[in-house]
């Protein structure tokens, strides 16, 4: 009794959290019912683990009072263990966030907290909920589908159970992230306990930890690191809502490192472009997973060993861990039955090492059905993947996305595998490996041709006022000491402008298509295509209707430069809600192009040809004028023929006759 409250006066325990933890004079901790061994060694060694365990706690969102979940994970800390125990106190093995029982009138429970599903999102909107009161969900399994500040995202399981309530009704709007929407239960005996449940009824809920977003956390160690000082793992993070796999451009920090929160780790090339990953926390660097340059590393995959302690970086010189799997569901789990496999197995009964098992022994169901998450399913679906030929990893047998990205990698079940791989006998041919962004643009492309009913209005207008404007206006340029002016308009900035009024006037155009409504922007952001080295990419200049000539002329010349060295931040190029696609530089006169969802039109803008017409004046018989031929690509479903048409008539008002943009 006396050393168990001198433990607790040194971790700075309050009297009453110490009555609460320790109910009976018994030496035994009543919510675990495990005997407690407090021989620490050291003040520095309790202080160490104090800190881990505090940072572990915040780390894993629990929802339990940060100072009793530090108090609890120690006191269940058994003497001279190299890791932190497992949390106990009736904590889910499965999840990271389940309520203590003894803490609360209501069964063991989980929070689910509005994700944030993009680096900018503040809030967001519930789209539409894809289950119910009472359902049976798992991994991967779609929740609801969340309208963010940049597309319609959604949001799916990381954990097991039953839903017990819904907090935030289908439809709300600004839904702040971290904002309490659904409640989780273990068992679905437990679900009717929940019928009048509200945000902030039980005691154990009244700490705020961060929301529980589908990007990846620092996962617990893997199965091998039980002899191992207390460290993290630090996982690849999801660093766009499209992301599922990246490349190590080049790592920013070494072993033995110190970093702190917003310390560059490394430089990550997305789907979209090169994007810095920070740190969060503060520690040692003791080991990188990964060597640099990398490619198509899942999201989830360990990246980085970090500790408290720099002495004891040499500790994990040899530690290594499975980074073929993101870590979390199955990611540990799926390494624990190849330890015992060996054993089993006899010489006699092993296979040659040609012959590998199949894949697809372990991902059907009795009723023949492969069981995926909703993304394995789409990604498969996108890239011609049979999933039963998938190692599947997550939990049950269930083919997660990080099974198709390694089949799509090894080539594994593509349908047009045998095609590709044979060739033809005699043809001399070079496989350039697809990059991520050219996935990217080829599931895009196939999405929107698929899925949206296209139709083209194409018109020609006459721009010879716009060059003579456009003229007028760069011989006002200064010019510095090498002679290059301070700015040169082009013939898209005018464009760019005029669309952007032409949208104002026609509000009816700048929509999307969302799944029970047609959304209405409030805003004109234009979306500019821009050829780069790795593939098509769409900048945004932003308000394009309240910006000059001159800025939207700046604008675009910066973000072409950072789309070409691939160094555009998401929000540059990730929305919009009216595209314009210019070949005109390279002479084609005219083209049709693809829409690019969820952006209801896209305007193709052709070269200007010299054309002889009717003369105006009485004494000449011909005049030669400047044509440009504009072709408006229009989502069907929410841009009807005649309002494609008006608008396309707005458009050449303003084109034809540039003078008017400044009214």
């Amino acid at each position: 009794g006396s050393s168990m409250a001198l433990a607790m006066s040194g971790l700075g325990m309050r009297r009453s959290l110490l009555a609460l933890q320790l109910r009976s004079s018994s030496s035994t901790c009543s919510p675990c019912s495990t005997q407690p061994s407090l021989s620490f060694t050291s003040s520095a060694s309790l202080a160490s683990k104090t800190r881990i365990a505090s940072r572990r706690v915040s780390a894993m969102n629990r929802n339990i009072p940060r100072t009793l979940a530090r108090s609890l994970t120690t006191l269940c800390q058994p003497s001279g263990m190299g890791r932190l125990a497992k949390p106990a106190c009736n904590v889910s093995r499965r999840s990271r966030s389940w309520i203590v029982r003894g803490m609360s009138s209501l069964p063991e429970h989980q929070v689910l907290k509005m994700p944030a599903l993009s680096p900018t999102m503040k809030t967001g909107n519930i789209a539409s909920y894809k289950i119910k009161v009472g359902d049976k969900v798992s991994p991967g399994d779609l929740l609801c589908e969340i309208e963010t500040d940049k597309a319609t995202i959604g949001w799916e399981s990381q954990d097991e159970g039953y839903i017990a309530a819904i907090l935030m009704p289908e439809g709300s709007q600004d839904v702040p992230v971290g904002k309490e929407a659904i409640v989780l239960v273990e068992n679905a005996a437990d679900v009717p306990a929940f019928a009048n449940y509200k945000p902030g009824e039980d005691s154990a809920a009244k700490a705020e930890p961060a929301p529980a977003a589908p990007q990846p956390k620092h996962s617990a160690p893997a199965a091998n690191t039980k002899s191992y000082p207390p460290h993290q793992l630090l996982n690849m993070p999801a660093l766009s809502p499209t992301m599922t796999a990246g490349t190590i451009a080049g790592f920013k920090v070494k072993l033995g490192d110190k970093i702190s929160p917003g310390d560059l780790l490394c430089d990550i090339e997305t789907d979209k472009a090169t994007i810095g990953w920070e740190s969060q926390d503060e520690g040692y660097i003791a080991k990188i997973l990964v060597a640099e340059g990398a490619s198509e590393v899942a999201v989830g995959v360990p990246i980085f060993v970090v500790v408290d302690d720099s002495g004891i970086v040499p500790s994990f010189q040899d530690f290594t861990v499975d980074t073929t799997k993101p870590q979390g569901a199955g990611g540990a789990a799926a390494k624990a039955p190849s330890s015992e496999q060996p054993k089993a197995a006899s010489p006699s009964s092993q296979a040659p090492k040609s012959a590998p098992a199949p894949a697809s022994q372990a991902v059907e169901n009795k009723g023949g059905r492969v069981l995926a998450s909703p993304l394995a399913k789409k990604l498969a679906k996108e890239n011609g993947i049979d999933l039963r030929s998938t190692t599947p990893t997550g939990p049950h047998n269930r083919v997660i996305a990080a099974d198709v990205l390694q089949a799509i990698e090894s080539g594994v079940g593509s349908s047009v595998q045998s095609a590709s791989s044979a060739g033809v006998a005699g043809v001399d041919y070079t496989e350039i490996p697809h990059s991520n962004i050219r996935k990217v643009i080829a599931s895009r492309l196939l999405q929107s041709k698929t899925t949206i009913p296209h139709y083209y209005l194409s018109m020609d207008v006459c721009v010879d006022d716009l060059l003579k404007l456009r003229d007028q206006l760069n011989s006002k340029a200064k010019y510095d000491k090498e002679g290059k002016p301070d700015y040169k308009l082009s013939v898209n900035d005018f464009i760019i402008k005029a669309s952007a009024l032409a949208l104002r006037d026609h509000p009816e155009v700048n929509v999307s298509w969302m799944e029970n409504a047609i959304r209405k922007y409030n805003y004109i952001d234009i979306s500019v295509a821009v050829a780069s080295p790795t593939g098509l990419i769409t900048p945004i200049v932003t308000d394009a209707d309240m910006k000059g000539l001159l800025g939207i002329s700046n604008e675009v010349k910066a973000l072409a430069a950072k789309a070409r060295d691939g160094k555009l931040q998401p929000h540059e190029f990730q929305g919009g809600t009216f595209s314009v696609s210019n070949l005109g530089m390279f002479g084609i006169t005219s083209f049709a192009a693809i829409i690019n969802p969820p952006q209801s039109c896209i305007l193709a803008v052709g070269a200007t040809e010299e054309r002889v017409v009717p003369a105006k004046g009485p004494n000449e018989d011909y005049a030669v004028s400047s044509f440009m031929r504009i072709t408006l690509s229009c989502d069907h479903r929410t841009v009807d023929g005649a309002v494609g048409a008006q608008f396309l008539q707005t458009l050449k008002k303003y084109l034809s006759n540039p003078s008017t943009m400044l009214l």
